[in-house]
């Protein structure tokens, strides 16, 4: 059996950096296909993240740090090769650096769910099965009921946000929890630790084909319209774990099964940012210590101490730094790959 059947990991997931220009039509390339979710962040000015996908329509946004309704946005078009921008200065800005990450779900869903008798609430969205990503759109019922996902997997880690009015970020991940991740919830947009009620997942695991909904009007407002972000585990391509700190600068080994182009973390068992890593930002050895934060708008120098080094098949973290480390403490993480540790013909990859 093969390791992994995604051998190019940038097909499905890449890490771009640009430096605006403040002009309209400013084209950004480098992708390597057309994104369904782009997410932008200004590295060098304190700007707010701008989340927007291909199913709502690219020029929309919200973003992560903030319960902003959705708003138009500076992303104009999604290119054969990346994205073409307006001259809005949360993206634009002249001579200001940023960071966007890029997703591929590129397969049209529709259901219809009296018709189809999968989940229990109306959805549409874009799927990618080879790399397990899809972005679901649906209107709240009031009603706890269930939601088709597009995939044939089941997801690890699903984001919710309202959009027709303010909300918070909510996220479903199956490592907060060993034995009921679907009764627990974190914010994207703070630094809370992990909640457990059940209008928020109905106390129900997602399966291969749905997610399930509590009656929080945070994911399921009646007439509320929301997007969802869900993402399944593929073996050599991303992982959705968690791991537990030892508050020691020789903190522990993340075993991921590949060298990691994006990763995540966030305490779960407390009070910690989101902390964002790529392999594009910090290129000169395997060393990280530029972080973003997901919850925050400020620059990636205002992170520091947050150190970890980039290796080919997971992570070492450096540092007892509370976001990353705590003694005790539970971490949960989300990560995609730069090349798989072993690929679909046995080739083995070796560090930086």
């Amino acid at each position: 059996m093969a390791y992994t059947t995604v051998n190019k990991s940038s097909d499905y997931f890449n890490t771009v950096l640009y430096t605006g220009n403040g002009t309209d039509n400013h084209a950004i390339t480098g992708v390597g296909f057309q994104p369904n979710f782009i997410w932008v962040k200004a590295r060098s000015a304190s700007k707010e993240h701008r989340l927007q996908n291909s199913v709502v329509g690219i020029t929309n946004h919200m973003r992560s740090n903030a319960n902003n309704e959705e708003t138009a946005g500076s992303v104009k078009t999604a290119d054969s090769d990346g994205f073409t921008l307006g001259t809005s200065l949360s993206w634009n800005e002249n001579t200001t650096t940023y960071a966007a990450w890029n997703w591929l779900a590129g397969t049209a869903f529709s259901n219809d769910a009296s018709a189809t008798s999968i989940g229990t609430i109306d959805s549409t969205g874009t799927f990618n099965n080879d790399s397990g990503v899809s972005i679901v759109s649906y209107t709240g019922t009031g009603t706890a009921g269930t939601v088709k996902h597009g995939m044939n997997s089941t997801p690890k880690m699903i984001i919710v946000k309202r959009r027709d009015t303010t909300g918070r970020w909510q996220v479903y991940h199956h490592g907060t929890d060993a034995s009921s991740p679907e009764d627990k919830y974190l914010f994207l947009d703070g630094n809370e630790a992990l909640l457990d009620h059940s209008n928020r997942w109905n106390d129900t695991a997602p399966t291969s084909s749905v997610f399930s909904l509590g009656n929080s009007a945070e994911v399921n407002n009646n007439g509320g319209t929301y997007i969802a972000y869900c993402f399944a585990e593929k073996q050599g391509f991303s992982k959705f774990g968690s791991f537990e700190g030892n508050g020691n600068a020789d903190g522990p080994f993340v075993h991921l099964g590949f060298r990691p182009a994006f990763i995540v973390i966030k305490k779960s068992s407390g009070t910690e940012d989101w902390s964002m890593y790529d392999t594009k930002r910090n290129v000169n050895g395997t060393s990280h210590t530029l972080p973003l934060v997901a919850n925050d708008n400020g620059t990636e120098s205002g992170f520091t101490g947050k150190n970890m080094d980039i290796l080919s098949n997971g992570v070492k973290i450096l540092t007892s730094n509370g976001e990353l480390n705590l003694d005790n403490e539970t971490y949960i993480y989300w990560a995609f790959a730069e090349h798989p540790f072993v690929s679909s013909t046995g080739t083995p990859v070796t560090a930086r």
